[in-house]
């Protein structure tokens, strides 16, 4: 028979003022961490707003159709999407040999050449993407797609190079044994075996790489202006030169395709993921 356990009045107390604390500080935080969020939510559709309000005058569609109507926002729209879908693919195609070698293969300056690669995201951008402004120069690629889509894969390279060498370190050996035992060659066991085990990690790896191709700004803007726009370079136009209520428009333009990647994409993202990605062994 079950027992009910009965707490002194003290005792009920003290938890439910613990409780309490600890519902406090969890609202605080998502005020904190949501609450900037929710405000652009707010604001991308205010017809009228004056600070120092805290809601708008007037809610409408206003500033979403002023926005549309920019000669270059659809423009900047699409070329975002043409720079991430094309980094993206060549980061896969260049990284995965790399991520499975790094993993599978043991040779002297392994783990230094992994590291080179998280050294690259360890300091200001700003220096290397100036170095490379030189170099594009002198070698025409300035103002050029080439260019651009250099910068963008650049950022992708070491969440593309740790997160899939994690997954490949992962895979049991005994399963692609099996598969070899089996008649299957290299080939066949890595597309039928390997790559399946490991595809959540490198699904995660594709997700920030898209991500973080769409987030380019500060490289897009010294190698591809004015010849290539992206929603982030525009954004630095619409932030300076028209009202907040335009510029939170274009900020949840930024948001919406992210929002739905993470939705589609949350099966792969967990923290044991993470944490096999940025493993070094």
């Amino acid at each position: 028979m079950s027992q009910t356990v009965v707490r002194p009045p003290q005792i009920r107390r003290a938890l439910g003022k613990k409780r309490a604390g600890g519902l406090a500080i969890l609202f605080a935080f998502m005020l904190f961490f949501y609450g900037p969020l929710l405000y652009m939510f707010i604001l991308a559709f205010a017809n009228s707003y004056n600070f120092p309000a805290i809601m708008p005058n007037e809610f409408g569609f206003m500033w979403w159709d002023y926005v549309f109507k920019q000669p270059n926002t659809l423009v900047s729209i699409t070329n975002s999407f043409l720079f991430a879908v094309c980094s993206t693919a060549l980061s896969f195609v260049i990284c995965i040999p790399a991520a499975y070698a790094l993993a599978r293969f043991q040779f002297t300056g392994r783990k230094l050449v992994m590291f080179l690669f998280l050294l690259g995201n360890a300091f200001p951008k700003i220096g290397m993407y100036t170095s490379m402004g030189i170099i594009f120069y002198k070698v025409g690629l300035m103002g050029t797609f080439m260019g651009v889509l250099l910068i963008h894969m650049l950022g992708t390279m070491m969440q593309m190079i740790w997160l899939p060498a994690g997954a490949f370190r992962s895979v049991p050996r005994h399963l692609e044994e099996a598969a070899r035992d089996a008649g299957a060659g290299p080939l066949r066991t890595f597309f039928k075996v390997t790559l399946p085990v490991a595809w959540p990690g490198i699904a995660v790896a594709l997700l920030y790489a898209f991500i973080g191709s769409l987030g380019e700004s500060v490289g897009t803007l010294f190698v591809g202006l004015p010849q290539w726009r992206t929603m982030m370079t525009e954004m630095y136009g619409v932030i300076l030169d028209f009202p907040a209520t335009a510029g939170a428009v274009f900020a949840l333009l930024l948001i919406i395709p992210n929002f739905v990647l993470l939705l589609l994409m949350r099966k792969y993202i967990g923290a044991e993921t993470m944490a096999k990605g940025f493993k070094m062994s």
